[in-house]
């Protein structure tokens, strides 16, 4: 595992975040920006993908549920080379392909269309059956919010991976502790989750969503011939330290000069991109 060259792609995930959601003026900055580590880590280490055609049909698929966060998957296929980083920032501009949610018809890459929340998990409860039915060794990852977890599909979902024993299936779980409403504490409490996980017939694991040596500790751990979760604590606004832990940064746009300012702070020239 080439931890440098992972965060490299993180940082470079995270100027895109930035200027495609500045660039089309509305956006999700802060669940995106948590989420980069381990979309570096899924998309250049974990994941069975093609270098250069995202249908490969021998893929392994990443589903990610939490669709609002769709620059953080829009700049994780641009650091791939599927798309340019130009195009990124066409980011729900009229027309584009890069919706404010991910529309699987009009970008290859994009596994599922999501942005209802709760859904995605059930996608890719299908989708490990149906690759175990055909003797596919491929694997499914989805990524969900700890905000999410608070609909009821999910634990529907959630028992249903475990009785069926899908253990080509992995979830990951987006731990910042913040939705669009303040904590999730407050709004409506999910912990203690790796517990609640277990309850429901999962293998669960806890580690750094920010940290690649932890990721790779929680995606490697021996199996037990159930669904794993891999429970990522992660920081909400990650890498822009007044978006970090702020709530307000949900669903707000940063402005031009702000990712301008970041790119430079990247050491990156400000016509990059």
């Amino acid at each position: 595992m080439n931890t440098i060259l992972l965060r490299e792609k993180a940082q470079l995930m995270r100027r895109l975040i930035m200027q495609s959601i500045a660039e089309a003026g509305s956006g999700h900055p802060g669940g995106s920006l948590s989420l980069a580590e381990i979309m570096s880590y899924l998309y250049f280490f974990q994941a069975k993908l093609h270098a250069t055609d995202p249908l490969c049909p021998e893929r392994d698929r990443i589903i990610l549920s939490k669709g609002h966060t769709a620059p953080v998957l829009y700049a994780a296929l641009a650091a791939k080379g599927y798309i340019s980083e130009a195009e990124t920032l066409t980011l729900r501009k009229l027309g584009s392909r890069l919706q404010g949610h991910p529309d699987m018809r009009k970008l290859p890459g994009v596994e599922m269309s999501t942005g209802s929340l709760g859904q995605g998990l059930s996608v890719a409860n299908g989708l490990a059956m149906g690759l175990r039915l055909q003797g596919k060794p491929n694997k499914v990852y989805a990524i969900l919010g700890d905000g999410e977890l608070q609909e009821g599909q999910v634990w529907e979902a959630a028992m249903t991976a475990a009785h069926y024993k899908l253990t080509n299936l992995t979830a990951i779980v987006d731990y910042n502790g913040l939705q669009i409403d303040g904590h999730t504490s407050a709004v409506k409490r999910v912990e203690p989750l790796a517990d609640k996980w277990q309850s429901f017939g999962w293998q669960t694991v806890t580690v750094d969503g920010h940290s690649f040596t932890d990721l790779y500790r929680g995606f490697h751990t021996e199996r037990d011939g159930s669904p794993l979760v891999v429970i990522a604590r992660t920081v909400k606004g990650k890498g822009v330290d007044y978006m970090e832990n702020v709530a307000d940064w949900h669903g707000k746009a940063p402005s031009r000069e702000q990712a301008r300012q970041y790119a430079e702070m990247l050491g990156v020239s400000k016509d990059a991109g």
